[in-house]
């Protein structure tokens, strides 16, 4: 009669010790692909920032000297952003230590610069002013 009680426990011994052995193996391996998730975010993210920069960029050369574009950007994770005549780029670095490089090809009169973005909505102006050879691009 007692019995049933004892296969119970037993029952709820073994439930719980596979449940352990379940959690033990699948939470390291649910931790790095949460990492690699947030990584494919940050870095779409980022090349969407990249992006609307550069867009800018080649609007303003398209259209010529007194054009003027603002950009608007949501920073989630500090980025620097490289300018120059040929390619806006910027570096990210995942969180396994790798990097990648995150470049789209312009045409400008642009002079070389680079922008630290910290987190945080950030304005940019680029800008063709009248009588100038040069684009000017800067943070407001």
């Amino acid at each position: 009669m007692d019995n049933g009680g004892q296969v119970s426990l037993e029952y709820l011994l073994i439930f719980s010790a596979s449940l352990i052995i379940l959690i033990a193996f699948t939470l390291p391996l649910l931790e790095e692909s949460m990492n690699n998730t947030f990584d494919v975010y940050d870095t779409i993210k980022t090349k969407s920032d990249v992006s609307k920069l550069a867009q800018a960029i080649k609007q303003v050369y398209g259209e010529g000297q007194g054009s003027r574009k603002t950009v608007y950007l949501d920073v989630d994770k500090p980025v620097k952003i490289n300018v120059n005549n040929g390619q806006v780029s910027a570096n990210f670095k995942f969180k396994n230590n790798h990097n990648k490089q995150i470049k789209i090809d312009v045409k400008s009169s642009l002079k070389t610069d680079s922008f630290k973005l910290s987190k945080g909505e950030k304005i940019f102006i680029v800008e063709w002013p009248v009588n100038s050879q040069n684009m000017i691009i800067y943070q407001k």
